[in-house]
């Protein structure tokens, strides 16, 4: 069987996505991977859903003329908002977002059935964590903390300064205070992995941090094999990179959630507002 040689597509607001395409390459370390970071028009978190279905619109669009075989939302709050839209746009084209993946993992994860939620104010004002969690386990109870600064601070790299800590305590130390406090919290923000160690310090050792990078990337590798869409390559896989400003912070800041180097060059500008 020859299999299908078509890379995938990855978009994200910026380079929070870049944790979920690493998990994906550790996965699926043979297949292709496109990847699209709309970082000249983040952070998708304070705007609003009809906003944010558009660009993800105009992402996927972009990744479909790339000729990808399937599109990964590596971003909470489109995969909150636009998952729907773009699943039915690019229909038979198969789209996977976070926000399942990483509902089942919190669910798996927790002990108390009390599960905080991080993210940005459109996926907790959207409220698709606490549905999807709820849909699984509806006596959970779920808590939801908006924490847009966290992005701002991923996106300078800042992950673990006295900025990030101070924050950190600032929007999760009232809700870790007390004795009925949740036993998990969710990173519903694909830019929060970065910080995890700030995030640490302020939880404790005792609260389980979920990273839906994994479940994702474990989503993916189901959906690939049962929809026939395996890539027959033998070889290391390939990523190509688009930013649509800045490839020069792109390959600096974005080595940091890619865990590798990213050269300058392999960074592609872009303009999406025609796409």
């Amino acid at each position: 069987m020859a299999g299908d040689s078509r890379p995938i597509g990855v978009f994200d607001s910026g380079m929070g996505g870049l944790t979920v395409l690493r998990a994906l390459a550790a996965r699926l370390p043979q297949e292709r991977f496109v990847y699209l970071g709309d970082t000249a028009r983040l952070p998708y978190g304070t705007k609003s859903a009809e906003t944010v279905q558009a660009y993800a619109l105009q992402a996927t669009r972009l990744l479909l003329g790339e000729g990808v075989k399937m599109v990964v939302i590596a971003c909470n709050t489109a995969s909150a908002v636009a998952l729907y839209v773009l699943q039915e746009s690019w229909d038979p084209v198969p789209v996977i977002g976070v926000i399942e993946p990483g509902a089942r993992a919190g669910v798996a994860a927790t002990k108390n059935k009390r599960i905080a939620v991080l993210a940005t104010e459109g996926t907790v004002r959207g409220g698709a964590y606490a549905r999807a969690i709820q849909r699984l386990m509806a006596e959970a109870e779920v808590v939801q903390q908006p924490c847009q600064v966290f992005v701002a601070l991923a996106e300078e790299g800042w992950s673990d300064t006295p900025a990030t800590l101070a924050a950190a305590q600032h929007y999760l130390g009232p809700l870790f205070a007390h004795d009925n406090a949740p036993d998990t919290l969710v990173l519903g923000c694909t830019h929060f992995p970065v910080l995890a160690g700030a995030i640490r310090r302020t939880v404790g050792s005792a609260v389980a941090l979920v990273d839906s990078a994994e479940t994702t990337a474990l989503a993916v590798a189901e959906a690939l094999e049962s929809g026939g869409l395996t890539t027959g390559n033998k070889g290391d896989g390939t990523i190509r990179f688009f930013a649509t400003d800045s490839p020069e912070r792109f390959a600096r800041v974005g080595a940091i959630f890619l865990g590798r180097e990213i050269d300058e060059a392999d960074v592609e500008l872009v303009d999406l507002r025609n796409a």
